[in-house]
């Protein structure tokens, strides 16, 4: 065997090993391989070793897990006449490997195309406020017109969302000046607040302590009406057992001491300086018992 015939074979053995090589595949796990044997689907390949066989089998990988295509800005009028610009991003996952190879020849490319011109028919259908107000319901019907169509393909659209709106130069202008007004106005507003409740409570404060002195001075009043009761009770009490002694004491007195009260009293009204005296017509009454007791003894004295 000459040079040349180990060189031709050499070479055969090259070819078939890197068409041997280039035949197997190995497929990992979030990806799958669409295998088309002879331009006909027929299998949908892995994950792992997949032998395919050479010149008549093609496998085109696919993969499975969530991607995302970057939308860039596309200009929008709004209802009312005013131009935006809104970037955005599609997020979407394979769930049918054979209808994404077969059904769709550029997937990126037709769902961009759908996702522009549903954000303009959307964006036109309402006013600029809505738009920057409403990033959510815009988000949702790009998310459900996108998916309507794609379903067809075997992708999902999982999410939409909206990543920048830039309304007009103006707009912006206006939309600044309007939150510095909006900041001014909540200023106020809190501080109209604060005054207010700073006034409530100095109000409250002032009511609760006139409550407070108020129920003070009833309750003072109030003790002070209880004192003078009980000592009223007190001195009445006083006077009515100085009473009862009195008349206790009275009734255990004859005439005779009686009148010897009255003399005692008529002697210290007679040492007062006045020039005149009163003697009670009791007195007098008094002395008749004396007057008969000195006769009586009189004329018991005379026969002897």
């Amino acid at each position: 065997m000459t040079l040349f015939d180990i060189f031709l074979l050499l070479l055969a053995l090259a070819v078939v090993v890197a068409v041997i090589a280039n035949n197997i595949r190995i497929v990992p796990e979030y990806q799958r391989l669409v295998v088309l044997r002879l331009g006909r689907v027929v299998k949908v390949a892995g994950p792992g070793l997949v032998i395919l066989i050479p010149f008549i089998d093609k496998g085109i990988p696919v993969d499975l897990r969530e991607q995302y295509i970057e939308v860039t800005k596309q200009t929008c009028i709004t209802k009312d006449n005013a131009p935006v610009d809104i970037d955005f991003l599609i997020y979407f996952r394979v769930m049918d490997p054979k209808k994404s190879v077969v059904e769709v020849a550029d997937f990126r490319g037709a769902a961009v195309g759908i996702a522009t011109t549903t954000l303009r028919a959307v964006v036109g259908d309402i006013d600029l406020d809505q738009v920057l107000a409403k990033r959510e319901y815009i988000n949702e019907v790009l998310r459900e017109k996108l998916d309507e169509v794609t379903a067809r393909w075997g992708v999902k659209v999982t999410a939409v969302e909206i990543r920048e709106i830039l309304p007009p130069r103006e707009v912006q202008e206006a939309m600044i000046k309007q939150m510095a007004a909006e900041r001014n106005r909540r200023a106020m507003v809190t501080e109209a607040d604060g005054k207010r409740e700073a006034a409530i409570r100095v109000a409250q404060g002032e009511k609760e302590a006139l409550i407070l002195k108020a129920e003070g001075e009833k309750q003072a009043a109030i003790l002070r009406a209880e004192g003078e009761r009980q000592a009223a009770i007190l001195r009445a009490e006083g006077e009515a057992a100085a009473l009862r002694e009195i008349n206790d004491t009275a009734r255990t007195l004859d005439s005779r001491t009686l009148l010897l009260q009255y003399f005692v009293m008529l002697r210290d009204v007679a040492s007062a300086p006045s020039t005149k005296i009163v003697v009670p017509l009791e007195v007098f009454r008094l002395l008749k018992p004396f007057e008969e007791h000195l006769e009586r003894a009189t004329r018991e004295a005379g026969p002897r």
